[in-house]
């Protein structure tokens, strides 16, 4: 999984995706060398508050686009999360950690099997939570809708008591809209966010 995180993130070039500097070995030691991000993961500006209805939408343009350059060099993230988008003191946002990216391109090198869950429960898709081996593109729209949700409410849209509840959670139940969980929110922002978090990919 680390050969194949330096793999995937070394293809992708975009401003709004943590750069790959280099990859190598170090005395039998595999390595790789990131750019570093003076700044903090979303998640930890989320733990104080959630995000006004403009600041979210513009964050997450930025980070669709990022994930989208990702898709179209055949890269799906897999485990699209707050903790996984840093901020920049800029507040420029970086997507981060492809530790469970898959290469759409590579089937026989994917470390997975069905049956086999990835992933953060609260932000993973119904198709993840099953373990399904269909796992594209699709699978981090969800994510990006999770995300977008948490910006909005403050919280994930799926919150059970253990991983393997809010995983069940995740396919069998319709997230409570986040107009009701923050009034006065955006219409067209919330109708965005369900669409994205809608169960058939």
């Amino acid at each position: 999984r680390f050969r194949q995180e330096a793999e995937a993130t070394a293809k992708l070039s975009h401003p709004n995706i943590v750069s790959v500097y280099e990859v190598g070995e170090y005395h039998g030691m595999p390595y790789f060398a990131l750019e570093y991000i003076d700044g903090s993961p979303l998640s930890d500006l989320l733990s104080t508050a959630s995000l006004s209805s403009e600041r979210s939408a513009e964050l997450m343009e930025q980070v669709s686009r990022a994930v989208h350059h990702s898709h179209r060099q055949g890269v799906v993230h897999r485990d699209l999360k707050p903790a996984n988008i840093l901020i920049t003191e800029d507040g420029i946002p970086k997507v981060a950690d492809f530790g469970l990216a898959k290469r759409l391109d590579d089937e026989e090198g994917d470390q997975t099997r069905t049956g086999q869950i990835l992933g953060t429960p609260g932000y993973m898709a119904p198709e993840q939570a099953r373990g399904e081996k269909a796992i594209g593109p699709r699978t981090d729209v969800y994510a990006l809708g999770a995300t977008l949700y948490c910006m909005l409410t403050g919280r994930a849209p799926f919150v059970g008591p253990t991983p393997i509840e809010t995983s069940q959670q995740v396919v069998a139940e319709d997230p409570v809209s986040p107009s009701r969980l923050q009034p006065g929110l955006d219409r067209d922002l919330e109708t965005i966010c369900l669409k994205c978090l809608e169960k058939n990919p």
